[in-house]
């Protein structure tokens, strides 16, 4: 089963933008950020609605989960050279079974509106480091014109069509590497 818990979780991270759950990267280094440029970063992000815009991300990415979960876990089984057909039988079974628990939580994780405030409260001070406030200041004003609303309003569409086309790619390459994979692991 922990061979289907990895499949599970490597199918998450192809469902694109998905966070690494294999290790956790290490803060940034703590520097003193200028209150005037972390009120600045705030007030973009709040321009930008970013809160709700992670939250039909995460929403988008909950709703894609099962169908990637799933695949990965066949996918994981069917290629297991080392499963013969009724042990493939077996353990499909048992995936189906444990299955929907695994995307149950995987989907609470990813509507966790704590979730959200915790990405909001370590990327604004990304943002309060890379940029000046009256960098700041010029983006918020960006996105409160009509084409920087219209970009917002675009975003959510643009990367979910985005993450199809990486989806894709990454599939069109992978495939023919774990044929080549499994080639070699029978000879």
């Amino acid at each position: 089963m922990k061979k289907i818990v990895a499949a599970v979780v490597s199918a998450f991270a192809l469902i694109g933008a998905a966070p690494s759950f294999a290790q956790t990267p290490a803060p940034a280094p703590a520097t003193a950020i200028d209150p005037a440029t972390l009120a600045a970063s705030q007030e973009l992000f709040e321009a930008m609605n970013h809160r709700a815009m992670m939250t039909g991300m995460m929403q988008q990415m909950s709703q894609g989960i099962a169908q990637s979960m799933r695949a990965g876990a066949e996918a994981a089984i069917n290629n297991n050279p080392k499963l013969g057909d009724e042990q493939k039988k077996q353990a499909q079974a048992k995936m189906e079974k444990e299955l929907p628990g695994f995307i149950a939580a995987m989907q609470g994780v990813m509507n966790d509106p704590a979730m959200i405030d915790e990405i909001l409260a370590e990327t604004v001070p990304i943002y309060a480091r890379t940029f000046s406030a009256d960098e700041l200041k010029q983006m918020t004003a960006f996105y409160r014109t009509p084409v920087g609303a219209k970009m917002l309003a675009s975003t959510p569409q643009l990367m979910a069509q985005g993450m199809q086309v990486g989806q894709q790619v990454v599939a069109r390459r992978i495939g023919p590497l774990m044929q080549k994979m499994q080639q070699e692991s029978k000879q």
